[in-house]
């Protein structure tokens, strides 16, 4: 018996020394990219302060799979030819354990062939045209509602106020081209009057031509689409320069940043918004206080995606029990969950199926949510008689 015990005294001190001499698990490098210059800045920042704040979280918790995380976040430059080589470092040359989507629909376009095919799972946090998800691939997976229907709210809200006469304005992108043309389409659904659709060039700062469309041709509603959110402030400014009225007039997103620009000149005006603070979504308020104390400001809907969407994935790892592609893809393909951001499910292609999203209306200096009337703070309000005259 003494033997034996020796040697087991031996086998527990050598487990012992190995425990204590090993060293800790590596963290998860997780790679992305976010536009923190260039036109999609605005969306990008907060985006990636989304992520960074799942980060932190994750890490107070214990971490992913027993590892810290880690993310490696490059700046694209809001470019589709820069964020192509940088996922293509992050894969190749830094050799992350996962990756995350960068900001919108281009960008999201631009870098899936390469995400494809290195058979990564990629979540997009931001990314909402329904085209990116209709060409076979199998990696890729959609949080935001989807782009046709980032108008619908203004459209319906019209319907039911008897407004009959919509124009649609969209720049010449991804994003809202498919916002734009789905927003046209429930117009001429609806029986409605679609007054003018135009496709604007990214970049023009005079948008006086479309101005005198609304005028002729007597539209009440107009709806616009952009991934360029300085595009929407100069539409509304260059609307109240040469006294161009509406009933309604919404945009395809809602962010803090236009009502600060505009100040009173945004009251009235609706906007989407897939996400809003007053949402009784689980584990919203510790987001909130913690992204504002961490950042100096109030997170957008761009931030609690990049937030929700990075949660989905340490969600799917959890479950997955590894860092698998494939594992974790059959994970997302059956998932259904909800955080922050709201309800995630998809279908066989990765297209989201579970969010629909909010409109909102600015009213008294404020967001406040309108549509739909499951979750309204309150009722649209409407100008009398013209836009602009209160």
């Amino acid at each position: 018996m003494k033997p034996n015990s020796n040697l087991f005294i031996l086998f527990i001190s050598a487990v012992f020394l190995t425990f204590c001499t090993s060293e800790p698990e590596s963290p998860v490098i997780i790679g992305a990219t976010m536009s923190q210059t260039g036109a999609l800045s605005t969306q990008g920042i907060a985006a990636m302060n989304g992520y960074l704040l799942c980060e932190r979280h994750i890490n107070e918790s214990g971490g992913l799979l027993g590892r810290q995380i880690n993310f490696i976040i490059y700046d694209d430059e809001s470019s589709p030819d820069r964020v192509i080589q940088l996922y293509e470092q992050l894969i190749i040359d830094d050799a992350v354990d996962a990756i995350m989507g960068p900001y919108g629909s281009t960008l999201t376009e631009a870098v899936a062939p390469v995400t494809e095919s290195h058979q990564m799972v990629h979540i997009s946090p931001l990314a909402a045209t329904t085209s990116i998800w209709e060409q076979g691939r199998r990696y890729l997976f959609m949080v935001l509602p989807p782009a046709e229907l980032f108008l619908a709210g203004l459209i319906e809200m019209a319907d039911d106020k008897g407004l009959e006469r919509v124009g649609i304005i969209q720049q010449n992108a991804l994003f809202p081209r498919a916002a734009g043309d789905g927003a046209a389409e429930l117009i001429l659904e609806k029986g409605l009057t679609l007054t003018f659709h135009e496709t604007y060039p990214t970049g023009i700062e005079d948008f006086t031509q479309y101005l005198d469309m609304i005028i002729h041709t007597n539209t009440q509603v107009v709806g616009m689409a952009a991934s360029a959110l300085d595009d929407f402030i100069t539409f509304v400014r260059q609307m109240k320069e040469y006294d161009v009225n509406v009933q309604m007039f919404g945009t395809s997103g809602a962010v803090a940043q236009f009502g600060d620009a505009l100040g009173e000149d945004a009251e009235y005006i609706y906007g989407l918004s897939a996400w809003e603070p007053a949402l009784p979504n689980p584990g919203i308020d510790r987001f909130i206080d913690d992204y504002e104390s961490s950042f100096g400001m109030a997170p957008s809907f761009h931030a609690a995606g990049a937030y929700g969407s990075c949660m989905i994935f340490a969600e799917a790892a959890e479950k997955a029990g590894s860092l698998d592609s494939e594992e974790i893809r059959e994970v997302l393909l059956n998932l259904e969950t909800q955080t922050i951001f709201g309800n995630y499910a998809v279908d066989e292609r990765g297209y989201q199926i579970a969010n629909s999203g909010l409109f909102i209306q600015w009213q008294d200096g404020k967001k406040v949510i309108v549509w739909p009337d499951d979750v309204a703070e309150a009722q649209p309000r409407f100008p009398t008689p013209s836009w602009g005259e209160r």
